[in-house]
């Protein structure tokens, strides 16, 4: 059972809590459609940098409370908070540390991300489903970018993931058009990892979550660092990278245990390590 989580404040929060070794961080402020805060953001920098770093852990859930996962960054809480106009540059400024360095560090974590999504996943919100490892999503979910809809331009790595996930055909779609995308067409598009029934989404998920926290940790975030790696380099300078990150697996003591489950012709028991 989850531990150690506390109540959502009434303007929202991210909660966090440990489950064994998986850390849940659910996005509580149903009441906005869990539209992310300032304060929230700064919990999600803090909470993924924390976890990077936690040998307990082996893999990280992100889901948000109530009917919705994320209506993406709050503009209007940001826009109506009653602070002085802030000083030109301030975007350039301040989202590379908040919003963008959420998404870079679910991109980057060596711990396997898993997102389950029901109803709205917009903007921000979209994009931190896209960045996990796998997301699952309830067939009745959403996937929305209206940036443009809304009059300003792409971010949070939109312009970055959508066209490496679906094509750029598709990612325009998205992005100039600002088309939704119901969850079954985003699993067929290769957008997300699967899109279930409501009721078993819960379920999928957390059957994804265990086989992934059974596995071992410190190979499959090599294989994801690798994956990342690859995408922006040549075949050789992919492969020479492999040859350091088999370096770097084959001396955990989960490859020793996988040796001996193959020679004893059993399922192997990986320890993370």
């Amino acid at each position: 059972m989850s531990q150690d989580r506390d109540p959502a404040p009434a303007d929202g929060s991210l909660t966090t809590s440990r489950d064994g070794t998986v850390l849940r961080l659910t996005l509580d402020r149903s009441a906005r459609r869990n539209s992310l805060t300032h304060p929230m953001i700064e919990a999600f920098v803090e909470a993924l940098t924390d976890a990077a770093t936690d040998d307990s852990l082996r893999v990280i859930h992100i889901g948000g409370a109530g009917d919705d996962f994320c209506a993406g960054a709050d503009w209007v809480a940001t826009n109506d908070s009653g602070q002085p106009r802030p000083r030109t540059g301030d975007l350039v400024r301040r989202i590379p540390h908040a919003a963008h360095r959420v998404i870079e560090l679910i991109h980057t974590i060596h711990l396997p991300v898993v997102c389950s999504v029901r109803g709205f996943a917009v903007g921000l919100g979209c994009n931190l489903a896209l960045a996990a490892d796998f997301t699952v999503a309830a067939t009745d979910a959403v996937f929305w970018e209206p940036f443009v809809t809304r009059g300003f331009s792409p971010d949070s790595g939109a312009s970055w993931l959508l066209p490496r996930l679906v094509g750029m055909t598709r990612a325009k779609r998205m992005l100039l058009l600002g088309e939704k995308v119901a969850a079954t067409d985003a699993a067929d598009w290769g957008l997300i990892h699967r899109a279930v029934n409501s009721a078993d989404l819960e379920n999928t998920t957390g059957q994804l979550l265990t086989r992934l926290a059974a596995g071992p940790t410190v190979a499959l975030g090599l294989a994801k660092q690798a994956l990342h790696y690859g995408q922006h380099v040549t075949l050789a300078q992919s492969m020479t990278q492999e040859l350091f990150n088999l370096e770097l697996s084959c001396r955990t003591a989960d490859f020793k245990e996988g040796l001996a489950a193959f020679r004893e012709r059993r399922p192997p028991e990986f320890r993370g390590r």
